[in-house]
């Protein structure tokens, strides 16, 4: 079976910025499941995995732009700290939901002054050109309920029953997760 839109996709891979310095790796642990053809990858490496088949093993470079995209200067601003309410010991490296102009953000704290916040909500590898090793551990058809919710589920599936699970959520609608699971949104 080969890498087309809504395959579920199983993969090990090894990624390492312009220097050749690793970022990250799942060959020492548990592979990366993804839906293909949801966005649930860097644009880059999705068109790399297309017509893939098991076994397949690659190496990509996948330039800036079909990364996470250039770094904005504007998305980095200083926060008064008082708009943090009660969170205590605030420090760099930490990260929030923003509430932005253009709904909600994940910021991370780059800088602690005085009486404000310096936050950025660039991710963390915007501006850069990176590097994969990849190779095709599994590929299956998604379920249609995978396909619904635009990401893979746990061995293929929630397991749950969702006309119970909304009894249990009172008037929350049960549906997925987000991590592989079942749950009440």
């Amino acid at each position: 079976m080969k890498i087309t839109k809504h395959s579920a996709v199983t993969i090990h891979y090894r990624l390492t910025d312009q220097d050749g310095q690793l970022i990250e790796s799942s060959f020492e642990a548990e592979p990366m499941a993804y839906l293909h053809g949801t966005e649930g990858l860097i644009p880059g490496l999705e068109v790399e995995l297309e017509g893939k088949v098991v076994g397949d093993k690659f190496d990509a470079n996948i330039p800036t732009e079909q990364a996470y995209g250039e770094y904005h200067e504007g998305l980095k601003q200083e926060v008064p700290l008082e708009a943090f309410g009660d969170v205590e010991d605030i420090v760099p490296g930490m990260r929030f939901i923003a509430e932005t102009e253009m709904g909600q953000r994940p910021v991370q704290v780059t800088e602690v002054k005085d009486s404000v916040v310096v936050v950025d909500g660039n991710h963390p590898l915007a501006g850069q050109a990176l590097n994969f090793s990849v190779e095709v551990m599994d590929i299956r058809e998604a379920t249609a309920e995978e396909v619904a919710h635009g990401h893979i589920h746990a061995a293929g599936g929630c397991g749950h029953d969702h006309a119970q699970e909304h009894e249990q959520c009172d008037t929350e609608k049960p549906g997925c997760d987000g991590n592989g699971g079942c749950g009440c949104h």
